[in-house]
């Protein structure tokens, strides 16, 4: 990372708030700097001010005087981050028109840009956008999944909720999609033969003894969610396992494609206690009082009461079918079905976008043509501004445009 002195830049400066602050120091060391990495550098501060009372920054106006080298120095590394990102990102935009940038967060509780490689050209790809974000949370536990073109005319989206550590959900991510590319190898059959229930159901019981194989103990008491989506041209085929969710939104409606395995729904309570289970009302109904979900992968100690087994709906696609969102409970804990799909139709339609205080011309060309990602990250601050706090991951995927009818068949993921 480059080391960045502050000191003198600060000089003109030095009355505006942390935030103006910023912005300023943004212009002023990085003046062709993209109002997309701007509205980053305040995002990370205010969520860096937060995190006062958690001994992250500053805890108080009183030790922030006292403390002022610790206070400028943790400003340093936040907006130190950002130009990193900015300069990242911007060699990756030229160097490789296909790299997806996603912000997530590290344990340290600092933003930072992590960066995938991926070939996302073909004709028959959905155009999507995606974001990840820590949230509330001291932890990122969320995972994304996207492999375009994983089968003949399908592409593979994938939103994964770990509890207990993110261990499970990046297994998932990693492996998911390639345990059911095994799967229908084995069933030698043609794509429009497959039992997708089997196929679905088998890969995410593979899935589950894998995660339990290799780490063993380790991750007895950790696990995740995950709701998968394989788009085809004729089809959605949705899996889930979870309080994850899919949501379609076809002709103007909402249309739940999945639904949340919740302990207290009657019929996987019903499973629970037949088993010997309880469910236990503790902050929420959750099994033995501990889980707030009746499926998911991993949770070994939880056996049988919680189990992998996805629930799989084959759903043909209509000529009203406008786009596919996938994201975990950060999400639907606090936006209804509903108001997602409005929210998101305004997006995608340029009805919503956010104020660029005149700088809308500057920011990246084939960032505006990702109108997907931008609706994602539109979408996922609606739910913090609704109180979520709890991880939020979220894809988008538009059924009615492919990648292949947008210039130079790129696609990036967008940051707030």
């Amino acid at each position: 990372m480059e080391d960045f002195n502050l000191n003198a830049k600060q000089q003109n400066c030095s009355r505006l708030n942390g935030s103006q602050q910023l912005k300023r120091l943004c212009r002023t060391l990085m003046p062709d700097i993209s109002s997309t990495n701007a509205n980053a550098a305040v995002t990370n501060f205010k969520c860096y001010k937060k995190k006062r009372h958690q001994n992250i920054g500053v805890r108080n106006d009183d030790e922030k005087t006292k403390n002022g080298e610790e206070y400028r120095e943790k400003k340093e590394v936040v907006v130190s981050l950002l130009f990193t990102m900015s300069t990242t990102t911007s060699d990756h935009h030229q160097q490789h028109s296909e790299n997806g940038v996603v912000l997530t967060r590290t344990s340290s509780n600092i933003d930072e840009v992590s960066k995938e490689t991926k070939d996302l050209r073909s004709i028959t790809s959905y155009s999507h956008g995606s974001i990840s974000l820590i949230g509330g949370r001291r932890q990122m536990e969320d995972a994304l999944s996207v492999k375009l073109d994983l089968l003949t005319n399908y592409d593979f989206f994938g939103v994964y909720d770990g509890h207990g550590g993110s261990c499970v959900a990046h297994a998932c991510r990693d492996l998911l999609h390639k345990l059911l590319m095994e799967v229908i190898l084995d069933e030698d059959g043609k794509l429009e033969e497959i039992n997708w229930g089997k196929v679905m159901t088998t890969s995410f019981c593979k899935m589950d003894e894998e995660v339990n194989r290799i780490n063993g103990a380790e991750v007895a008491t950790i696990g995740s969610t995950a709701v998968v989506a394989v788009v085809g041209k004729e089809e959605v085929i949705v899996a889930n396992c979870g309080d994850s969710r899919a949501v379609l939104s076809r002709g103007g409606v909402a249309l739940a494609l999945s639904n949340d395995h919740k302990p207290n729904r009657p019929d996987e309570l019903e499973r629970i206690e037949k088993l010997g289970g309880k469910v236990i009302s503790w902050n929420g109904h959750r099994v033995l009082g501990v889980l707030a979900t009746s499926r998911s992968i991993g949770d070994n100690y939880l056996k049988p009461y919680v189990i992998p087994e996805p629930e799989v709906t084959v759903n043909k696609r209509s000529d009203g079918d406008e786009f596919l969102i996938l994201a975990s409970d950060g999400l639907w804990d606090v936006v209804p079905n509903d108001v997602a799909c409005d929210f998101t139709r305004r997006c995608l339609n340029g009805q919503i976008r956010r104020c660029k205080n005149g700088s809308e011309h500057s920011q990246n060309k084939v960032m505006k043509e990702n109108v997907a990602a931008k609706a994602a990250a539109l979408l996922a601050e609606l739910a913090i501004s609704r109180g979520s706090t709890d991880n939020i991951s979220i894809i988008i995927v538009e059924l009615k445009k492919s990648l292949g009818t947008r210039d130079g068949n790129s696609i990036y993921n967008s940051l707030l």
